[in-house]
């Protein structure tokens, strides 16, 4: 996972909770990370990574492409 220098730190009005704040803050610095990749960087189990990871998708917040996960 290579880390964006530059960053964009901002979330978007209508993600509220904490979790997913964290997910997509972290997408922000590591684009097309994986699952393991973001429980590994965020010590958050799996199942929640996969839980918050569907539902900013499901919102458009999110894509997922072949296993890895990048803001839409």
């Amino acid at each position: 996972m290579q880390l964006d220098t530059n960053p964009n730190v901002s979330v978007p009005d209508g993600i509220e909770s904490a979790q997913a704040k964290l997910v997509y803050l972290s997408l922000q610095q590591w684009p097309d990370a994986s699952a393991d990749e973001l429980c590994a960087a965020l010590g958050v189990e799996k199942g929640a990574i996969l839980s918050i990871a569907r539902t900013l998708r499901e919102r458009g917040y999110v894509e997922r492409d072949d296993g890895r996960y990048r803001l839409a």
